[in-house]
């Protein structure tokens, strides 16, 4: 039996750096939902440059930040070709999802809970394509009827997938292997790769309509992918428990992965485009 092939999550790329030979910028749009925070005593809503840049450069669309304004933010996707949901300290909180108490209560943002999950139900209903990263996979899974785990590293058998101490490059860095099948294994070329691991929550029971593409060797979900219900997403909405947007442009696996989503942002406004016409 061949030994699986694998590719690695590494290395770290500049805020809006645009690698030679990446996808070129193009028209298409692409919404990434912010955070709610409070700095020095003033609201603001942000989320990591790299996303930005991840969509820019990997996927060749422009990157537009989406207030965490609840419903009102649902506009917007008239506007979109695509919509990527990204990680963040916080956690879903377990009221969407039946989940008792919070274990994390101190690690929640309300405002970006108001706002992506009716997104993300909103933009697979119009066959927006979706790629929603850590936090994201779980406001995917939660947003379609799934639950949560909310401390993995407290379950027996399971290992601590948090990123632990160390500098940025050293909790981003590669920390275990994942399996890989379905869709996600033909569009990275590869049945394992190695991940960075940086959450305390995941998947507990899968959301009707959400197959698994990728499991840790704890049997943590990795990755799920939409495959049923109305619109699909353009045939692309999948989720991703690790950070394919840290390094991507230096990892195969990672750039395979935007470009995929780059190609079905095209697809779905070429779609729109024609019927419009």
């Amino acid at each position: 039996m061949n030994a699986p092939k694998m590719t690695q999550v590494t290395g770290h790329i500049p805020p809006g750096h645009i690698p030679p030979g990446t996808t070129s910028v193009s028209n298409l749009l692409v919404g990434i939902p912010a955070c709610a925070r409070e700095v020095n005593g003033m609201p603001r809503h942000d989320t990591p440059a790299r996303y930005a840049a991840a969509v820019l450069g990997g996927a060749g669309a422009v990157p537009i930040m989406i207030p965490p304004l609840g419903d009102a933010m649902l506009a917007v996707l008239e506007r979109l070709d695509g919509l990527l949901i990204p990680g963040s300290p916080s956690n879903v909180h377990p009221t969407h999802y039946a989940g008792g108490d919070s274990q994390t209560p101190d690690l929640h943002d309300l405002e970006r809970d108001a706002t992506t999950l009716p997104l993300i139900r909103a933009a697979i209903a119009r066959g927006i394509p979706v790629l929603a990263i850590c936090r994201g996979i779980q406001e995917l899974n939660v947003a379609l009827g799934g639950t949560l785990h909310q401390q993995v590293h407290e379950l027996d058998g399971r290992l601590d997938h948090r990123g632990g101490p160390g500098s940025l490059e050293q909790r981003y860095g590669p920390k275990h292997p994942i399996a890989l099948s379905g869709e996600l294994a033909r569009i990275v070329g590869a049945d394992a790769i190695m991940v960075n691991s940086l959450h305390g929550q995941a998947i507990d029971r899968p959301a009707p309509g959400l197959v698994v593409e990728a499991l840790a060797e704890d049997g943590t979900i990795e990755a799920v992918r939409v495959t049923s219900g109305p619109g699909r997403a353009g045939g692309f909405a999948c989720g991703l428990q690790w950070h394919p947007e840290w390094g991507y442009a230096d990892n195969a696996a990672s750039l395979a992965i935007f470009r995929a989503f780059g190609a079905a942002c095209r697809a779905y406004q070429t779609g729109m485009n024609r019927k419009a016409a």
